[in-house]
């Protein structure tokens, strides 16, 4: 067909991992083209400060550190398309890739499309978005400038986003439905130390009502089963990811999660095809080990299509 484009490697995602595929794809000289529906980056271009990324020791804006990446990639000739990728077929050794700006043909395809954010699915989550609800501190802290405000969640995501918050808010109340934080030492000692940190435990959302704006939250106590309101005037929601494999479904081995099943080479049950990053079943979801990731992924497509 005319309209499909050649290449040796298509990257799907432009996160750490695919950022660092095509990076080591475009040094190798291997004609690779990169495609990501939004700007590069991936989820780290919400994170305020990345510490633990060897070489930045005073840590780095994660929106910096996305785009110092891409500026390294391209410049060893990695191209970038801005497309949303819909299917993945294989035709013989081929791999077909349709997106919403049109059909890419590959040698070898490096799926590093990463993860989205889990909703709550309680009444009023999606009424509210935009209006009180988020899923980014970094996007929207500064717009509850002396407000108090809601994180739901126990991990690192919710862990960074309540230290974000508190550069604004007037209150940060974390709302987690464990009597413990599943986050990071350093950063539960950040937060549990914080003035204006407060901590509600055993609980859960069950609804987030307001008029115009997010107003309150209806919670329940998972062990005593009372329920109570937290007035509010906005709820950042962090309480995991889903891997974007919906358009992978019948082509590769998922585990149950939905990411992809891999081996140590980022090798996945189909020759040609890897996966790297958060979308890869076992990632610690990590930048350092995304863009480790992306590496192998890279060096084992080269190997692939050299023979």
């Amino acid at each position: 067909m005319t309209d499909e484009r050649e290449y040796d490697v298509v990257i799907i995602g432009g996160g750490p991992a695919g950022l660092s595929a095509g990076l080591y794809a475009a040094r190798a000289r291997l004609r690779s083209l990169l495609v990501e529906r939004a700007a590069p980056g991936g989820l780290i271009v919400n994170a305020g400060l990345v510490e633990n990324y060897p070489g930045f020791p005073q840590g780095i804006n994660g929106l910096e550190l996305a785009e110092l990446m891409s500026q390294q990639a391209t410049k060893f000739g990695l191209e970038t398309l801005t497309a949303e990728v819909t299917s993945l077929e294989l035709r013989g050794e081929q791999k077909v890739i349709t997106t919403t700006e049109g059909n890419l043909v590959a040698k070898a395809v490096i799926i590093a499309s990463g993860s989205d954010r889990v909703k709550l699915g309680v009444p009023g989550e999606e009424e509210f978005t935009g209006r009180g609800v988020s899923y980014c501190a970094i996007c929207d802290g500064a717009l509850f400038q002396d407000m108090p405000v809601a994180v739901v969640g126990g991990g690192n995501a919710a862990i960074n986003e309540a230290l974000d918050l508190s550069k604004f808010a007037s209150r940060v109340t974390v709302i987690h439905r464990r009597a413990e934080l599943r986050a990071t030492r350093i950063l539960q000692e950040r937060a549990l130390a914080h003035p204006k940190i407060a901590f509600r435990w055993n609980t859960v959302v069950e609804a987030i009502e307001g008029k115009d704006m997010v107003e309150r939250l209806r919670l329940r106590d998972v062990s005593s089963g009372e329920k109570s309101t937290l007035e509010v005037s906005g709820v950042f929601i962090a309480i995991g990811f889903r891997p974007n494999t919906g358009y992978l479904q019948g082509v590769l081995s998922l585990d149950s999660a939905g990411a992809i099943i891999t081996n140590e080479k980022m090798e996945t049950d189909v020759p040609g095809i890897f996966a790297a990053g958060d979308i890869r079943s076992g990632s610690i979801r990590q930048v350092v080990s995304a863009a480790g990731d992306g590496a192998v992924a890279a060096t084992q497509a080269e190997r692939y299509i050299r023979g």
